[in-house]
């Protein structure tokens, strides 16, 4: 959720302000793209995961705070609901077999957290959506104890001027209304980073919103939510709306969501943060001391502080990241669109699928965003959310077809030869691809295996409440198994 925050308030002063300062920033941010001032000669990948925490009936944990104490692991933090935690995966390339080796690092040290958090009554659980929550679990109490979800909260409902209306209509309808972002904390999900020079950028940005509703179909893991059947991946429209600082007038009119997918192809980084600054008023106008134009000009970087917060509540699903790491500035391209789970090697085959494809696709002579719509790549990823593995997606030169239809036969052989770019093994390249043709194969991820079951021990006579607590229980010694989610029993 980004950099912790004073609470305050905020004055028309400190607005006028803001708006003059996060402009100076965009133009220092400009002058250092001019200037080729970034590094990218290593290129290096990241990931968070966001994971929820369980009691001993499977019901949500509201412990994050004692669960973290417990781990004392600076690569784990605090997340917006109290039944949330987040690991940060310190940055590394792709090359050899470095993959393999981050899978065993990973589990690992999931493995000695989740030890951790039992010491005090809570276990860990990597999922899309916790399927065991439920609406009264949603208030204002659930949030974490970080100022800045508290003042998020606030500012979110004074732009709005209401509360905040959730419709979501799948297998089943869902219409709540709530005073509170708490329905976000139920989003959790795995975000993989991608550095990349400032002339690279809008290529892998465009080549990521391309494969967007690919990767939601294979990878959806959050069919349910307050015990009902929605979409295969049901984070995605529950994310649009439970930040969502629009009134219905204002919807009307036109003005953009803070969660977007976007309106155009790019043809720089610059396009997106500008966009940030042109249309979205600021949720934290607060300013920090740094003179961003003087710093640039005595050979120094700037922070850029303003924009980087701003940026932080704008809340694209393949977001524009610009960070300073001892002194030298760098891009990355951050993929929001997948959830957590079920298992860290099915999370490690969504990565090597992502990287390779982003990778082969940027690369390519004739770009495939040259051949599509843009509302057509916004349409494959809704497509992909609400219908999971059984999606149809449209392609261009194939037209529309089954996503499973289309990975086989063309984009499991590009994602291949991405990560041969990469120096990715061929070993691993090949384990991990596999685990994704498996997935097509089988028809089987993380929501398939969550609604299969479910039903199952609804047809034996359990009613959905218990249904939904066992069917969690099922899933929790399967993840540790770190067993691919194709392979999973009832």
């Amino acid at each position: 959720m980004g950099e912790e925050v004073d609470r305050r308030e905020f004055s028309r002063e400190d607005r006028a302000r803001y708006r003059q300062k996060i402009r100076r920033g965009l133009d220092v941010f400009a002058a250092m793209l001019r200037e080729s001032r970034f590094e990218f000669e290593r290129p290096l990948t990241g990931m968070e995961i966001e994971l929820n925490l369980i009691d001993a009936n499977a019901d949500p944990a509201m412990r994050n705070a004692e669960v973290l104490k417990a781990i004392a692991d600076p690569d784990f933090q605090t997340e917006l609901g109290q039944f949330n935690v987040e690991i940060n995966v310190p940055p590394r390339r792709l090359a050899g077999s470095e993959n393999a080796d981050l899978e065993r690092t990973l589990r690992a040290s999931l493995n000695n957290a989740d030890e951790h958090a039992r010491t005090v009554g809570a276990q860990m659980v990597m999922i899309g959506i916790l399927p065991t929550l439920r609406r009264e679990h949603m208030t204002a109490e659930a949030l974490s104890a970080n100022p800045r979800y508290a003042l998020l909260n606030e500012q979110i409902f004074a732009a709005r001027g209401e509360d905040l209306d959730i419709r979501i209509d799948g297998v089943d309808r869902l219409a709540v209304t709530t005073d509170t972002i708490a329905p976000e904390s139920a989003c959790t999900s795995t975000q993989f980073h991608l550095q990349v020079s400032p002339g690279q950028f809008a290529a892998y940005w465009n080549a990521a919103q391309v494969i967007a509703g690919v990767q939601v179909a294979l990878g959806a893991n959050a069919p349910l939510l307050f015990g009902r059947e929605l979409w295969r991946e049901t984070r995605i429209p529950l994310f649009e709306q439970a930040t969502d600082t629009r009134s219905e007038e204002i919807r009307a009119q036109g003005v953009r969501p803070r969660v977007w997918f976007g309106e155009r192809w790019i043809t720089s980084v610059f396009d997106l943060f500008e966009e940030n600054v042109r249309y979205f008023p600021a949720l934290l106008p607060i300013c920090d001391d740094e003179d961003p134009a003087e710093v640039l000009e005595r050979g120094d970087t700037p922070e850029l502080g303003e924009l980087r917060l701003h940026n932080g509540t704008v809340y694209r699903w393949n977001r524009p990241i610009y960070a300073v790491v001892k002194g030298r500035p760098h891009l990355r391209v951050e993929n929001r669109v997948l959830p957590a789970g079920p298992t860290v090697v099915d999370t490690m085959a969504n990565a090597g699928f992502y990287y390779g494809l982003i990778r082969a696709l940027a690369d390519a002579e004739r770009p495939v965003w040259t051949q599509m719509s843009f509302s057509a790549a916004e349409e494959n990823f809704h497509a992909g959310a609400r219908h999971g593995i059984d999606a149809t997606v449209f392609w261009p030169g194939l037209g529309y077809l089954p996503v499973t239809e289309l990975v086989l036969r063309r984009l499991l052989p590009l994602a291949a030869e991405g990560l041969d770019r990469w120096g990715v093994s061929a070993a691993e390249r090949d384990r991990l691809l596999g685990v994704i043709e498996q997935r097509c194969l089988t028809h089987r991820n993380g929501a398939q295996w969550q609604v299969d079951t479910l039903h199952a021990l609804e047809s034996e006579g359990r009613d959905r409440r218990e249904a939904l607590h066992e069917m969690l229980r099922r899933y929790v010694p399967q993840m540790h198994a770190n067993v691919p989610v194709h392979e999973w029993t009832g």
